[in-house]
């Protein structure tokens, strides 16, 4: 059942100073027969006051400009009252007050938003996260430079086309410092982060609609190159006198047989070891990525590359298991590992936990459970990326399923022929 709204606007005079002939000039909105009173900032003569008819007396160029003005507020107080309507808001004398001030809703800008963001989530995510959020934000600038030609926008004029606007911005645009365009995959990770700017705003009622509800991200899935057995082989038997090399083949296979991440082994020390629930000696850290517990028990080859470098000069200056290596040195270096190994792959050195993950654990048999638990993944599904590309574990259970069913088979005739014999 729908109540009805009584609306009426009274426009009345207060005298300031009974003294004078002046008194102020107010409005009065009353709505269900609450009331509240908006001073217009303006002086009247009382004597020229007209209550009847809420104006000024005569046609004097100085009562036609505050007529005009009252039937201007009228008017907006009216619209007021309108707006409440056609936003199905609750009508109160204090809502319509409010409106007509602009004090019921200040439009927070995407500068605004970004700058909430930035505060709010400095000690929440990990620096080199805030470094992608930041890249991403610096795209959406020049997005609302090149497209509305100024340095903001308000978040309430966020819609379906301003997102695929920025798609496409972001797909066009040719950097300066490198030749490749953006990429499919980076362009929906810089989207992404604009979403979760927007759904922020969105939970603190800044924007009343998510522009987000019909958009669909496009991530093209790619398989994660990893070292074969005969490949990891190779590098473990590559030696060379020169130094960083073989220090950097090292961290290499290390990360090979713990499937830890390099910033991770960076940070490793001697805390991070300890007996482990079997009583085998284990790392125990957390991914700065995720702030993941991680658990692994050492496998030998990882366990000889720690005590190989306990004595490490460079080591024990960093108070760590291993010397420091910034990553893109290490990536540099590991391309000339490739090199000198024949390997043909991209060789960097996140593929090494790739290979934790397929050569070293899941086609030896380790349950894909227990990989993801090794790896740090909060979800499943993040690890069976790795259970889809390895072919020859698909291939070896299919055999053994095959002996399976042979194996029955002939069991099954055995007995048939035995029966026969009796």
């Amino acid at each position: 059942m729908k109540t009805s709204t009584t609306f009426s606007i009274l426009i009345w005079i207060k005298k300031s100073n009974s003294k004078t002939n002046q008194a102020k000039l107010y409005a009065r909105i009353t709505v269900n027969q609450k009331r509240v009173n908006i001073s217009l900032k303006k002086d009247v003569d009382v004597s020229a006051w007209d209550k009847n008819k809420s104006q000024i007396i005569g046609n004097s160029q100085k009562a036609r400009i505050t007529n005009n003005y009252i039937e201007q507020v009228k008017v907006k107080l009216f619209q007021s009252y309108q707006n409440l309507k056609l936003e199905d808001k609750l009508i109160t004398a204090q809502a319509i007050k409010s409106n007509f001030l602009g004090e019921d809703e200040v439009f927070k800008s995407m500068e605004y938003l970004i700058t909430y963001h930035n505060d709010k989530m400095a000690y929440k995510l990990h620096k080199d996260t805030m470094r992608h959020y930041k890249s991403s934000q610096n795209y959406l600038r020049k997005f609302i430079k090149k497209e509305f030609k100024t340095n903001d926008v308000y978040l309430k004029d966020l819609n379906y086309s301003f997102i695929i606007g920025f798609e496409d911005f972001l797909r066009s645009y040719q950097p300066t410092d490198h030749q490749r365009r953006i990429g499919n995959n980076t362009v929906m990770k810089h989207i992404q982060r604009l979403r979760k700017m927007v759904t922020i705003a969105f939970k603190m009622e800044w924007i009343i609609r998510d522009p987000f509800v019909k958009f669909r991200s496009s991530f093209i899935k790619s398989e994660r190159e990893f070292l074969s057995e005969e490949d990891l082989q190779t590098i473990e038997g590559f030696s060379s006198s020169i130094k960083r090399l073989e220090l950097v083949r090292d961290l290499f296979v290390f990360s090979c047989y713990t499937g830890i991440a390099y910033i991770d082994i960076m940070q490793l020390t001697t805390n991070n070891i300890s007996k482990g629930i079997d009583g085998n000696i284990w790392i125990i850290t957390k991914r700065q990525k995720t702030n993941t517990p991680v658990k692994i028990p050492l496998l030998e080859k990882a366990s000889c590359l720690i005590d190989k470098y306990a004595n490490s000069i460079r080591a024990k200056a960093n108070g760590t298991l291993f010397p420091k290596f910034s990553n893109q040195k290490i990536n540099s270096y590991l391309k000339e590992l490739a090199v000198l190994c024949k390997i043909k792959k991209n060789l960097t050195f996140h593929m090494a936990r790739h290979t934790f993950a397929t050569t070293v654990t899941l086609t030896n048999g380790v349950p894909i459970e227990t990989v993801s638990k090794l790896l740090g993944h909060t979800k499943l599904a993040t690890t069976q990326i790795y259970a889809r590309v390895i072919e020859r574990k698909v291939s070896d259970d299919m055999n053994a399923l095959k002996v399976l069913l042979a194996n029955k088979s002939n069991q099954k005739n055995d007995k048939q022929n035995q029966k026969s014999s009796d």
